[in-house]
């Protein structure tokens, strides 16, 4: 039996790719209905996107990173995934809590930008805009500010901009064996 099907080289795999297409998607979904640029939708309509493609998609890919020895990634990932998967059933949360909850994956994602800082463009715009929306969307939140909510909106569809575009750089790259989509 060869070493791919008995699943000797699971831990060469890598996720990394499935985890930024979630992150990037959800954060999409995230941004675009939090925006209200469609008519009737908003943040709630993301639940589903986020607890299943954010946070189930996004957790198992990071325990995949750890198991593999990305600490970076694997962190990322797992965390973010609880994040959404917390995010999307906390749907009646007050006011102050739902402001404090985003304040305070603010800074995890903070945490996660200044450990991405240094592995390229994408990885830092990722996780700055990320943290940009939520710090953003946090003040909107405490202070009842449709405004800044749909700028934390627009903030997090660009971070999701970058992670879908990224990780279809990759994915594209691994298909064909050379660069299709620029990275630098």
């Amino acid at each position: 039996m060869s070493n791919e099907a008995t699943g000797a080289n699971a831990r060469s795999a890598d996720a990394g790719t499935l985890g930024y297409l979630a992150l990037g998607l959800t954060l999409l979904a995230y941004g675009i209905l939090g925006t209200g640029i469609f008519s009737g939708t908003g943040l709630k309509d993301a639940a589903s996107v986020a607890h299943l493609v954010g946070g189930l998609t996004l957790f198992i890919a990071g325990l995949w990173q750890l198991r593999s020895g990305d600490g970076f990634t694997g962190t990322a990932f797992t965390s973010l995934g609880a994040f959404w998967a917390t995010w999307s059933a906390a749907g009646g949360a007050s006011k102050n809590a739902a402001g404090l909850f985003l304040l305070l994956w603010a800074l995890l994602v903070l945490s996660l930008t200044l450990a991405a800082w240094n592995s390229g463009l994408f990885g830092r715009l990722i996780f700055a805009l990320f943290t940009l929306s939520l710090v953003v969307s946090a003040i909107g939140v405490l202070n009842s500010s449709s405004g800044l909510g749909k700028v934390g909106a627009w903030l997090a569809a660009a971070a999701g901009l970058v992670a879908w575009y990224s990780a279809t750089a990759a994915l594209a790259e691994s298909g064909w064996g050379r660069a299709l989509l620029p990275t630098r």
